[in-house]
C-alpha cells in the first residue's frame, strides 16, 4: 500500500543500519505491506488497568513504507493505539493535538491523509477498533476506570436501518467498578478485552469477551493464571488460523481452539509486549527486548524458527503495537437480540457443575447480589436451586452482580469472588457455576422449567436490600 504523504528530514536508512533505523529490503518485501507502530521513550503497558497512563512521557505513530519510519501525524504532541480499517484505507488512533488536550479518538485516511476527530470531551479516549457495521469499540475513563464504549463512526438512515430501533449512537458496554481495555476484535464479532481478574475485583491482568452490544460477558478461556505477574496474560491479537495469541510478559502463549485451557508458545527467551502483527506470509512481527533494561524493538519472527530477525529498533524509543496497514478481513457483525427493558432473565442448569470440582453439601438456593456505588455487595434476594440444580430469575440489568450457593442452613457452598454484568433485555443460559468452555448441557429440561417458567424476581422491586457479606 502506498501512502499520499511523506515527511521532508527523515533520514533513508542504509541496510547496514537496519538495526537502529529502519526495514532491510528482504524483511520488507517478505511482509508485503506498510506497517504502523507506536513508539514511545516509556512504554506502561498494563498502566491502563489501574486507570494509569501507559506512556507517560508520550507517544508517537510511525508509518514504516520502503524501508523508512516516518510520523504518521507529525502535527499531532502524541499519537498511539493504531488500528486498520477493513479495507485497509483508514486508520482509528489515539490522540492529543496539543500537550494540554485528553487523548481522543481520530480517524485518517491513509493516502488522502484527511483527518477527523470522532471522540469528543473532558476524559482520556484510548485504544480504538473497527467494528463492522460502522462503529467502533475504544475504552473511555471514568470514574470507576477506564470502560469500554461503542460509538456509531457516522450517521446516517442505513445505520437505523441495520441497528435495532433504539440503539444508541454511544452504547457502554461494561458495567462495573474496575478498567477493561479492548484488546482486538474477533473473526466472530466478539470484543477481546483485558481487565483484572476475578473480572471487576482483582488486579491480575486476565482476557475476556463480549459482544458489540454488551452482552454474553465471559472469560476466554477457564485456566486462570496464579494471582502474580508471572501468569498475567494480556495484549492478545487473533492469528488468521483463529487461534488468539497474546503475552505472560516473559513469555508468549496461544489459545486454540480444540483446548480449554492456553498452549504456550515455543519462542525465543526474550521480553514481550505482546499484540503481535501476522503477515500475509504467516510470519509475526513480535515488539520484543533482550531484558527489562533494554527498549521494545519489532522483530520479525516465523513460528518454529530458533531466531528472530531484527525488523526496526530505536535506542531512545520503544516500538510497540505493530499493525499491518493493508486490507484484512472483516469480522462477523453481532445481531442484537436485547430488549429495552430493565431487567434480565438468567437460566442455570447445573449449578453443581464447576471446573472447582463437587460440592461439599446439596445447593438449596441461590443468592444474588450486585455491587453498590461503593464497591459493596448488595444482597437482592435468594432464589430455590431445584434437586437437578437448576435455577431461573429475574436480575437486575446493567450493574455488576454475582451468584452464591447456600445450602439449606443457609451456609455458603460456593461464591462468586469476582463480577459480571447482564444486559437489558438479555436473556442467557449458562451450563454451570464458572464452568468453562469445556462442558456442554445436558439433552433434558431442567426441573425448574418443568415447574414455572416464571423467574424468580431479584431485581429488587419487590424486596428490601441488605448488604450482603461474602
Amino acid at each position: 500500500m502506498r501512502v499520499g504523504f511523506r515527511v521532508a528530514g527523515v533520514t533513508i536508512c542504509s541496510i547496514l543500519l537496519i538495526a537502529t533505523c529502519g526495514f532491510a529490503p528482504p524483511i520488507s518485501q517478505s511482509i508485503g505491506s506498510d506497517v504502523i507502530v507506536t513508539a514511545a521513550p516509556v512504554y506502561e503497558p498494563l498502566a491502563a488497568l489501574r486507570a494509569g497512563e501507559r506512556f507517560p512521557k508520550g507517544a508517537q505513530l510511525l508509518l514504516i513504507h520502503d524501508g523508512k519510519a516516518e510520523p504518521l501525524v507529525p502535527e499531532f504532541t502524541a499519537s498511539a493505539d493504531a488500528s486498520v480499517s477493513f479495507d485497509g484505507g483508514s486508520v482509528l488512533f489515539a490522540g492529543k493535538k496539543a500537550t494540554g488536550d485528553p487523548w481522543q479518538i481520530w480517524e485518517l485516511t491513509l493516502n488522502e491523509h484527511k483527518l477527523r476527530q470522532v471522540t469528543s470531551g473532558s476524559a482520556d479516549a484510548i485504544r480504538p477498533l473497527y467494528l463492522p457495521g460502522w462503529r467502533f469499540v475504544y475504552a473511555l475513563r471514568t470514574s470507576q476506570g477506564f470502560q469500554l464504549q461503542s460509538a456509531r463512526l457516522m450517521e446516517s438512515k442505513a445505520l437505523d436501518e441495520i441497528e435495532p430501533a433504539g440503539t444508541k449512537a454511544l452504547l457502554p458496554l461494561t458495567y462495573m467498578s474496575a478498567s477493561a481495555v479492548p484488546a482486538d476484535v474477533l473473526a466472530d464479532g466478539r470484543i477481546l478485552f483485558e481487565a483484572g481478574f476475578p473480572l471487576g475485583e482483582g488486579t491480575t491482568p486476565e482476557m475476556f469477551l463480549v459482544y458489540s452490544d454488551g452482552s454474553g460477558v465471559e472469560s476466554y478461556r477457564c485456566d486462570h493464571p496464579a494471582n502474580d505477574a508471572a501468569g498475567a496474560r494480556w495484549a492478545g491479537r487473533q492469528l488468521m488460523s483463529g487461534d488468539v495469541v497474546f503475552t505472560h510478559g516473559a513469555s508468549l502463549a496461544r489459545f486454540t481452539s480444540p483446548l480449554a485451557h492456553e498452549e504456550r508458545v515455543a519462542a525465543p527467551r526474550g521480553d514481550y509486549a505482546g499484540a503481535i502483527a501476522e503477515t500475509a506470509t504467516g510470519e509475526w512481527l513480535v515488539s520484543a527486548r533482550d531484558s527489562a533494561n533494554a527498549k521494545f524493538a519489532l522483530k520479525l519472527w516465523r513460528p518454529g524458527a530458533a531466531a528472530m530477525q531484527m525488523a526496526l529498533a530505536k535506542s531512545d524509543q520503544n516500538l510497540v503495537e505493530p499493525v499491518m496497514a493493508a486490507e484484512h478481513e472483516r469480522p462477523r457483525r453481532h445481531p442484537s437480540g436485547l430488549h429495552d427493558w430493565d431487567y434480565a432473565n438468567l437460566l442455570a442448569l447445573d449449578a453443581r457443575v464447576s471446573r472447582d470440582g463437587a460440592l461439599k453439601g446439596a445447593p438449596a438456593t441461590v443468592r444474588l447480589e450486585r455491587q453498590d456505588a461503593d464497591g459493596h455487595a448488595v444482597a437482592m434476594g435468594t432464589a430455590p436451586i431445584e434437586d437437578d440444580g437448576s435455577f431461573f430469575v429475574k436480575a437486575p440489568a446493567d450493574r455488576a452482580i454475582r451468584f452464591v450457593l447456600l445450602d439449606a442452613k443457609g451456609s455458603v457452598l460456593r461464591q462468586e469472588h469476582g463480577w459480571f454484568w447482564i444486559r437489558r433485555g438479555e436473556q442467557r443460559i449458562c451450563v454451570g457455576c464458572h464452568a468453562g468452555p469445556e462442558h456442554a448441557s445436558e439433552n433434558r429440561v431442567p426441573q425448574v422449567l418443568l415447574r414455572t417458567t416464571t423467574p424468580v424476581d431479584l431485581t429488587g422491586s419487590a424486596q428490601t436490600l441488605q448488604r450482603g457479606g461474602n
